[in-house]
């Protein structure tokens, strides 16, 4: 397989794996805000935060990306990613700010 297929290859493993904790932290957020509080909400609770080991494991890069620099040079947010540029670069900021939302609502509720 050449470098440009391996590399697209990587980009749509890391796009559905993205989409996946996306729909994990989103549903956490619903969780909170409908009070429909699960097993399910646990389970999404605990995936983002052995996600977060990960990222913090390999101080801050998903281990796709690191894969993915071996077939490209590019410098760009998304260059690992099937995601527009400004939304790649504020990834992390934009859905753990929305996830910390969700657990202080998931929180709320559980406590009243």
């Amino acid at each position: 397989m050449e470098n440009r297929a391996k590399l697209n290859s990587i980009k749509l493993t890391h796009t559905a794996i993205w989409l996946f904790f996306v729909t994990a932290i989103l549903y956490v957020l619903y969780a909170g805000l409908a009070n429909q509080i699960t097993a399910y909400t646990g389970i999404a609770i605990g995936l983002v935060i052995l996600e977060g080991l990960v990222l913090l494991v390999f101080r801050g890069s998903c281990p796709l990306t690191l894969m993915a620099r071996q077939y490209s040079a590019s410098r760009k947010n998304n260059f690992d990613i099937f995601l527009p540029e400004w939304l790649a670069q504020y990834n992390k900021l934009i859905f753990t700010g929305i996830y910390v939302v969700g657990l202080i609502l998931v929180s709320y509720r559980l406590l009243h």
